[in-house]
C-alpha cells in the first residue's frame, strides 16, 4: 500500500499535536496545583467535589455567623456585668442610708449618689451592640426599648419597656438556631424562680399605711405545706378597743380568715407557711402585702424599687414616725426587690455563659467538619506532585521525539535516491 506526503505529515502532525497537548496538560496540573482542573479531566471526581464546595461554603457561612453571635452575646454579658455591679452599689449606698446615724442632708447626699446608679442602669438597659441595634429590645431594636417619663416634680423618672418580649434568633449551625439577645423584660422586669417573698407596706389601693407600722424581718418561709402557702396574702389591722386585731384571709376563700389574732409590737406572725416580724404601731385599716416574688401584682421591676428608694431617700424623715415607718419599709422591701434582681441577672448572665461555650463547641465541631471537606477535596482534586513531575519529565520526552520524527520525515525526499 502506498502512503502518501501528505499521509505521512498529517499523522506526525497528529502525533505532535497529541505529545504537546499531553505535556500542556500536565504542565497546567502542575501550575495549579490540581489534578482536575476541567470537568472533562474526571467527571466523577469533578460532581462530588462540587457537593464537597458546596458543603465546605455552607459551613463557613455558619462559621461567621457564630462570629456574629459570638460578639451580640459578648456584648450582652459585659452589660449584665455593668448592671450586677450598678445593682451591687445600689444595696450598698441602700445599707449605707438605713443608718439611723444618717440625718435628711446625709440621705440627699445618697440618693444623689443612687439617681447615678439609675441612670447607669438606665444606659446599660438601652446598649447598643455596635451597628445601631438596641441588645434587649427584643425584635424591636431599631428604638430605644426603655422609655423615660418625668414626672415633673423633680423625682425620678418612671421607666417603661417598649420592646417585646421576644429574644433575637440566629441560626449557629444546620441544626441550631441560637438565642443571641435577651429582652430587657427578661432582665430588668423579672425574678427567678423560687424567689421567695416580698412584703410592702401599703394598702389595697396602693395608698401608703398611715399608722408608724414597720417590718423588721421576713417574710421567710417556714412550712410550704401549710394551707394557702405561695399565695398573696395581706395583713389586715383593725382597731379593737384599745389595740389593733392582725387578720388575714384566706385566698382560697376570702370571706374566711386564715389568722384572726390580737396584734402584739415585736411579735412574730406565722401564717400560710410564711412567718414576718412586724413593730410599731398601726392605724385602722393599714395593711402589708405578703406576695410571692413572681406574682403578677408583686413589683418585679429593677427601676421602680430603685426610684421608690430615692423617692423616700428624698423625703423628710424626721418630721414624723409615719414617714420613718414608710423609709424604713421602703428600704427593706427594696432590699429585697434588689436581691432578687441581682440573683435574676446572674441568672441570665449563666444562661449567656453558657451559649458562649455552647460557641466554642460547635466551633470545633465545625473546625472537624471543615478539615474533613478539605481532606475530602484534596483527594478528589489535588494533585500528586512527584507523579506528576514524573510525568511532566515523560511527556517532555515523548514529544521532543514526535519533534524529531517530524523534522526527519519532512526532509525526506525521492530525489536523495536518484543518482
Amino acid at each position: 500500500m502506498r502512503i502518501s506526503t501528505v499521509t505521512m505529515y498529517e499523522q506526525s502532525i497528529n502525533s505532535l499535536n497529541r505529545q504537546q497537548g499531553d505535556f500542556l496538560k500536565v504542565g497546567q496540573q502542575i501550575a495549579t496545583g490540581r489534578r482536575v482542573v476541567n470537568p472533562s479531566d474526571d467527571p466523577q471526581a469533578a460532581s462530588r467535589a462540587v457537593a464537597v464546595s458546596q458543603a465546605k461554603a455552607v459551613t463557613q457561612q455558619y462559621a461567621d455567623s457564630r462570629i456574629s453571635a459570638r460578639n451580640t452575646l459578648a456584648q450582652t454579658e459585659s452589660v449584665l456585668n455593668s448592671v450586677g455591679d450598678a445593682i451591687t452599689s445600689a444595696k450598698t449606698l441602700l445599707v449605707q442610708a438605713a443608718s439611723d446615724t444618717l440625718s435628711d442632708a446625709d440621705r440627699q447626699s445618697v440618693a444623689s449618689e443612687l439617681r447615678g446608679v439609675y441612670e447607669t442602669l438606665i444606659g446599660q438597659a438601652n446598649a447598643t451592640d455596635g451597628n445601631g441595634r438596641y441588645l434587649f429590645g427584643g425584635y424591636r431594636d431599631d428604638a430605644p426599648p426603655f422609655a423615660r417619663t418625668e414626672s415633673g416634680d423633680g423625682r425620678a423618672a418612671v421607666i417603661n419597656y417598649q420592646g417585646d418580649e421576644n429574644s433575637r434568633a440566629q441560626r449557629i449551625d444546620a441544626s441550631r438556631e441560637m438565642s443571641v439577645t435577651e429582652n430587657g423584660k427578661t432582665i430588668f422586669q423579672s425574678v427567678p424562680s423560687g424567689a421567695g417573698f416580698v412584703a410592702r407596706a401599703e394598702r389595697d389601693d396602693g395608698t401608703r399605711n398611715e399608722g408608724s407600722l414597720t417590718f423588721t424581718s421576713g417574710p421567710s418561709r417556714v412550712d410550704p405545706s401549710a394551707q394557702g402557702f405561695g399565695e398573696s396574702l395581706t395583713l389586715r389591722f383593725e382597731a379593737d378597743g384599745d389595740g389593733f386585731r392582725l387578720k388575714v384571709a384566706d385566698p382560697a376563700d376570702p370571706a374566711n380568715d386564715l389568722y384572726d389574732e390580737a396584734y402584739v409590737p415585736g411579735g412574730t406572725v406565722a401564717v400560710a407557711g410564711v412567718s414576718i416580724t412586724l413593730q410599731g404601731v398601726p392605724a385602722d385599716g393599714d395593711q402589708v402585702q405578703v406576695r410571692p416574688a413572681n406574682a403578677p401584682e408583686a413589683n418585679q421591676d429593677l427601676f421602680k424599687s430603685l426610684k421608690d428608694a430615692i423617692d423616700v431617700l428624698e423625703m423628710d424623715q424626721q418630721g414624723t414616725a409615719e414617714n420613718r415607718a414608710l423609709f424604713r419599709n421602703t428600704i427593706n422591701t427594696v432590699m429585697r426587690e434588689l436581691d432578687n434582681n441581682l440573683d435574676n441577672v446572674l441568672t441570665v448572665r449563666a444562661s449567656v455563659g453558657a451559649r458562649l461555650n455552647e460557641l466554642d463547641v460547635v466551633d470545633s465541631v465545625a473546625g472537624n467538619r471543615m478539615l474533613n471537606y478539605e481532606q475530602t477535596l484534596s483527594d478528589l482534586i489535588d494533585l500528586d506532585y512527584a507523579q506528576a513531575i514524573s510525568e511532566y519529565s515523560l511527556r517532555q520526552v515523548g514529544l521532543q521525539a514526535a519533534q524529531k520524527a517530524f523534522v526527519d520525515i519532512k526532509s525526506m525526499s525521492l530525489f536523495d535516491y536518484l543518482r
